[in-house]
């Protein structure tokens, strides 16, 4: 049958598959097409349409934009409302937003079998991963800018767990240069406003 349609056609059987392969990856959302409507050089790459926080940034996918809440992880506030900035946010937004932008202004989104698709405020729920591999939720906890956030279930909570603890032993970022209490339910908070320390 290869054979009758590449004389028939002049269609190639790698050619034929090839054609298939790429109608697969585009059908299941693997293959990502930016706003210009090329294909980008890693598929799968979203761009950056803006920084929020810390831990939430908005980006471009099918022509619109999205905001996408870490998983795992909470970040010093910098935006919230009636919540005043707090020690080391400014510090933990501009890490992600300078990670980010090294890394060419594009990330992966991962999401997490275990949790949920989104937040109460309708945010995507993902890991975020810059394209050489690192999982940037991680890269926060591990350096101190992020809690590890133990309220919700997900499949990295134990590394993200043992990632604060070493990062409180060496008193790493935000536990060098703030004061987090432990909260109730097992995770740690901020109570104090920003200071000099955290700019």
């Amino acid at each position: 049958m290869a054979r009758r349609l590449q004389r028939k056609h002049g269609i190639s059987l790698l050619g034929l598959l090839l054609v298939l392969a790429v109608a697969i990856m585009q059908s299941r959302g693997m293959l990502d097409k930016p706003e210009n409507g090329a294909m980008t050089s890693q598929p799968g790459l979203y761009a950056i349409n803006h920084y929020i926080d810390g831990d939430t940034i908005s980006v471009n996918i099918n022509g619109g934009k999205q905001e996408v809440r870490f998983i795992g992880i909470d970040t010093p506030e910098t935006h919230k409302p009636n919540t005043p900035v707090q020690c080391y946010g400014p510090a933990a937004a501009a890490y992600t937003q300078n990670r980010i932008k090294a890394a060419g202004g594009k990330v992966r989104l991962v999401s997490d079998n275990l949790g949920t698709d989104r937040d109460r405020y309708d945010r995507l729920l993902r890991y975020v991963y810059l394209p050489d591999g690192t999982n940037l939720n991680q890269q926060l906890v591990a350096n101190g800018y992020a809690f590890y956030y133990p309220y919700f279930p997900f499949s990295k909570s134990d590394g993200f767990n043992k990632d604060e603890q070493a990062a409180i032993a060496a008193r790493k970022g935000l536990w060098g240069a703030c004061h987090p209490t432990p909260s109730d339910n097992g995770g740690y908070k901020m109570d104090e406003t920003q200071d000099k320390a955290s700019s």
